[in-house]
């Protein structure tokens, strides 16, 4: 079993976590500066860290798993809590993904020269100090820690109290391969006490060393994380997915990819919660594709027109259309047409991810342009509302909110800009 690195030290929490702040923020101005090469040694030995210890992770996580079951916690929080052999292997892999992205710090976005002569760059730069609190789910350590890292910036990781075992031994791992990289140990750091006293000192800034706080979890740490947070915040909210079926959808496609979107893992953000069906083609869609739900063990709430369609349907309330299940139930309506389904997910959705099903061009360009969630997809599964997925090794969470980073937060997402301005003794005029 790895050392503990980070046990938690004597005196009261508010000086532990300032310490850890102070220690970040030096740790930062030092990655800031460091070459993509020397980043990626950190993340490839960081990856191969969690390979080399991974039955030690495993038994950590045996131990959460343990607590969990004992507090009989829901099925889709023992899944997103489990770790397995795949789970790591895929952990790593997307670490290494992260290692062969192009390092976005100093990417100069754009340039321009002024009539007066001056020539003027914008350029991609760390955040600095990010601090990331999430819940139940331990790959989030590592997918932040690389993520932060290749970016440039000092990570301050806050697990959940469930999955403090795991965290913790993924989090050795990190810090081996960034030692090895011969980087700052500082540049991820976690927090060494469950007790929530930390999570409020992290929301007040630790004296001004955090840049940007990221919550990762359900909707009470992020309704706490927003209303007491002192820093900005990239909000990831509730996942509630909508898939609609348009009248010309392909039926073999639409089934395939509303069991898929729902089924594939219940447990995730990206799962569908709520599935629309233009009424044109209820008839004739509906049971096959509900049948088909059912059989890999779907429950179905429906409205009453869905009953009336699929008698075997549970009644569904109002508070299903607003409802993140993480769970294997999905709530089903029909609705008219593309005007129908626009009008329903502008009112219920989380603005998260949606997905159309159509053949019809004018439809999709139309779901396109007046939904205005984080992700949208056409003929594909809401499961790929993901940053792996999108080419970007991996993600911290999916920005749901409008204001710098929307949705899949990837190493860009993870920086700012400056501006660089050159010139050859230009003074303005009087």
């Amino acid at each position: 079993m790895l050392k503990d690195k980070h046990p938690l030290e004597a005196g009261n929490i508010a000086d532990i976590m300032a310490n850890i702040g102070k220690v970040a923020a030096a740790s930062a101005r030092q990655l800031a500066i460091v070459g993509n090469e020397q980043k990626q040694a950190a993340l490839i030995g960081m990856a191969e860290s969690i390979l080399r210890n991974r039955q030690a992770i495993l038994s950590a996580n045996a131990l959460d798993m343990k607590a969990a079951k004992k507090s009989k916690l829901s099925k889709a929080f023992m899944d997103r809590l489990k770790l397995d052999e795949q789970r790591i292997e895929a952990m790593c892999e997307g670490i290494r993904a992260i290692a062969e992205l192009p390092d976005p710090v100093g990417t100069v976005i754009a340039e321009w020269d002024r009539p007066n002569g001056l020539h003027i760059e914008r350029v991609r730069t760390p955040l600095g100090v990010i601090g990331v609190i999430f819940e139940s789910r331990p790959n989030v350590a590592a997918d932040a820690g690389a993520l932060c890292l290749k970016a440039g910036n000092a990570v301050i990781l806050r697990g959940g109290s469930d999955s403090f075992h795991s965290t913790r031994a993924i989090h050795q791992c990190l810090v081996e391969g960034v030692e090895k990289a011969d980087l700052p140990p500082g540049c991820i750091q976690i927090v060494p006490t469950t007790d929530r006293i930390a999570v409020g000192e992290m929301l007040h800034g630790l004296g001004g060393t955090i840049d940007v706080i990221i919550p990762r979890g359900g909707k009470s740490l992020v309704a706490r994380v927003q209303q007491e947070a002192r820093v900005p915040v990239f909000a990831h909210l509730e996942g509630l997915c909508h898939v609609y079926i348009d009248k010309s959808a392909n039926l073999e496609m639409a089934k395939n990819i509303v069991v898929n979107s729902k089924m594939r893992r219940t447990g995730i953000c990206g799962a569908a919660e709520t599935l629309l069906v233009d009424s044109k083609v209820a008839n004739a869609y509906l049971p096959q594709i509900l049948q088909a739900l059912s059989k890999a063990g779907c429950q179905i709430r429906g409205s009453k027109e869905v009953q009336a369609i699929y008698p075997q349907a549970d009644s569904a309330k109002q508070e299903d259309w607003s409802t993140e299940y993480l769970d294997a139930i999905i709530a089903v309506k029909l609705v008219d047409g593309i005007d129908g389904a626009i009008n329903h997910i502008s009112k219920w959705s989380s603005n998260h991810t949606e997905a159309i099903i159509a053949e019809d061009a004018m439809a999709v360009e139309r779901f396109f342009n007046e939904i205005d969630s984080a992700i949208l997809l056409h003929n594909a599964s809401t499961q790929f509302g993901d940053g792996g997925e999108f080419g970007m090794g991996a993600e911290i969470g999916i920005a749901t909110g409008k204001m710098h980073a929307r949705g899949p937060v990837g190493v860009e997402q993870l920086t700012s800009f400056k501006y660089r301005v050159r010139g050859n003794g230009q003074i303005r005029p009087n």
